[in-house]
């Protein structure tokens, strides 16, 4: 009834077949992004599937259940070079503590959500920071600010994208 009477739409348009998946294809490819030849001394790229995972949780929590953090993180660790573990860990943990914001929160406005993926953000490259000073290959945490900066700033071009990208998905 309600795509017989949604303006925008034809009747028989439907979402892609596969679009429960659509998701998870566009976190692995922002994983596989940091295959990428970009040569830095300083790490100031941010981690792009980490981004891409916070705005698709973000924008819609329906699209996956929480156990898809485990499985997503894990091909993060692979292509990143980050311990594996790391980011398994750390997906899980940020689907489970925006599972309790979301119970707690009756509304969230834009930036509210940018503020959310800010903490999330810095939380995630103070993480980093701390595993690799553990390994005695920390860089001085003056140089972490950068990537946390960047990575805070074009948050809202990952959401935006993503955004787009689940209207395509739904067919709108």
């Amino acid at each position: 009834m309600r795509t017989a009477l949604t303006p925008t739409r034809r009747i028989g348009q439907a979402p892609w077949p596969m679009a429960a998946y659509i998701p998870a294809a566009t976190v692995v490819a922002a994983a596989l992004l940091a295959a990428l030849p970009i040569i830095s001394t300083s790490g100031w790229y941010p981690d792009f599937a980490y981004l891409v995972f916070i705005s698709w949780r973000l924008l819609r929590a329906d699209p996956w259940p929480a156990w898809w953090a485990a499985p997503l993180g894990f091909v993060n660790d692979l292509f990143t070079g980050y311990p594996i573990g790391f980011s398994i860990a750390l997906w899980s943990a940020t689907m489970l503590a925006l599972d309790l914001i979301d119970r707690r929160t009756m509304w969230r406005d834009y930036r509210t959500e940018w503020v959310l993926a800010g903490v999330l953000i810095t939380i995630d490259q103070w993480f980093q920071w701390r595993i690799a000073k553990l390994v005695e290959a920390a860089p001085p945490l003056s140089q972490m600010a950068a990537p946390t900066i960047i990575s805070i700033c074009v948050f809202p071009l990952f959401a935006w994208v993503v955004s787009r990208v689940d209207a395509w998905r739904l067919g709108r």
